[in-house]
């Protein structure tokens, strides 16, 4: 009966120690499991960080790159113009025939032009343009020299803009680019003498709106007057341009600033 006994604990006991020896195995295997995870994940961690790093590094390269085309354009290419410029004011005074002084005051109005697109393309690419005060400034300046030889009176709303938030150089090129668009799609056919450019922005949503007083046009022409040129571009931003045509025509240009 003793043996018995004996016998029985000493199952208990190699049981008890097996279950303990099965526990610490699967601790230790837990643990490893646990280490190897933290070293994946550290290592993904170091892989992300790296990946961050040289995206950086393009972006500031791609900056550095973008400032010295800029600063290229506006020695080479504006040196240029303003002498073509002089050049061509030369001619003018010494000219005595109308047909030429007619081609010298086209070639003149071409330089001018020339002239602004370049002050456009440097703007464009100056990054430290990228904050939303300086497309506002620069879009009702273009705005302001764009109607002032017209009949169209420009009435301009600021409403709680933040001026140091960030928009991307392709949110902000798209935007004076739409800006163009509708500003000189209501000087050849809204007939309005009225144009009102409003900036609106709420959170991260930035709303341009330009609303004129003008005739409208029929949904049918709406491609003609280049609003799926509009719409694609604000589509390439995650964003959304809306027209109606009711008393006038009244464009909104919507981009989400933290979309990119």
């Amino acid at each position: 009966m003793n043996e018995i006994k004996f016998t029985y604990i000493i199952a208990i006991v190699l049981m008890m120690f097996f279950v303990a020896f099965i526990i610490l195995i699967v601790v230790l295997y837990n643990r490893r499991q646990l280490f190897f995870i933290q070293q994946q994940q550290l290592k993904e961690s170091e892989y992300q960080n790296q990946l961050l790093q040289k995206e950086l590094e393009k972006q500031k390269s791609i900056e550095k790159e973008r400032e010295r085309i800029s600063h290229d354009m506006h020695d080479d290419l504006g040196a240029g113009i303003s002498a073509l410029k002089l050049h061509a004011e030369f001619l003018k005074q010494k000219a005595e025939d109308e047909d030429l002084k007619t081609d010298i005051n086209e070639l003149l109005k071409t330089s001018e032009e020339m002239s602004i697109s370049m002050r456009e393309m440097l703007w464009s690419l100056n990054s430290g343009n990228d904050t939303v005060g300086s497309f506002v400034e620069y879009a009702k300046l273009y705005a302001q020299n764009f109607l002032k030889k017209t009949k169209i009176q420009l009435i301009v709303e600021d409403e709680s803009t933040i001026f140091e938030t960030t928009i991307t150089t392709e949110q902000r090129r798209n935007l004076f680019l739409c800006l163009k668009e509708a500003l000189n799609n209501a000087y050849k056919h809204s007939q309005s003498d009225q144009l009102k450019l409003s900036f609106i922005q709420k959170d991260k949503e930035f709303l341009m709106k330009i609303s004129d007083n003008g005739v409208g046009f029929s949904q049918g022409k709406a491609d003609g007057n280049g609003l799926r040129n509009m719409k694609q571009r604000m589509q390439e931003q995650n964003g959304h341009c809306d027209v109606t045509t009711e008393n006038g025509t009244h464009l909104f240009f919507r981009i989400d600033l933290q979309s990119n």
